[in-house]
């Protein structure tokens, strides 16, 4: 059974923006999967959330106290026994095509590189990593994301 990753676009301008976007999606979740060290045991189901600034505002407010939109929010699913019959949730990653757009103009970079890497970042979070605990923690983040990237033919967006 392949991994589900269920993509809910609620703004349009995503679709008009990134050519292929089910397609980069999938391929950049999965990317992110496979690279940690500690790959899941058996599929697991992710959702992906393709919204606006105003959305994800909310959200970070609601669940970060943090009443700002940001580029991404991962909501990790809590552990659950694995059933064979069905793919293990692993949590939602929800973007914001606004914060996406400026900071990819900023940064002089193609907006799905930028997409990608913030799926494979909001996968990480899911699977546990977390850059915000320390400092070799964000580097073996760091590293990872490098490394998922380059399977997908994407430049280190650090460099």
């Amino acid at each position: 059974m392949p991994h589900e990753i269920d993509l809910a676009v609620e703004d349009e301008r995503w679709e008009t923006a990134i050519p292929d976007l089910e397609s980069l999606v999938i391929r950049a979740v999965e990317a992110g999967l496979a690279i940690v060290p500690e790959n899941p045991a058996g599929p697991v189901a992710v959702s992906i959330v393709l919204t606006d600034d105003a959305a994800v505002r909310e959200l970070n407010r609601t669940w970060r106290g943090k009443d700002k939109p940001t580029n991404v929010l991962s909501f990790p699913a809590a552990s659950q026994p694995r059933h064979l019959e069905a793919a293990t949730p692993l949590g939602d990653v929800v973007l914001a095509y606004e914060t996406l757009v400026r900071e990819s103009a900023e940064q002089s970079k193609p907006l799905q590189n930028h997409l990608a890497h913030l799926l494979v970042h909001g996968t990480l979070h899911c699977l546990g990593q977390d850059h915000e605990i320390g400092e070799a923690e964000a580097d073996a983040m760091e590293a990872l994301e490098v490394a998922a990237l380059a399977t997908l033919g994407i430049p280190d967006p650090y460099a």
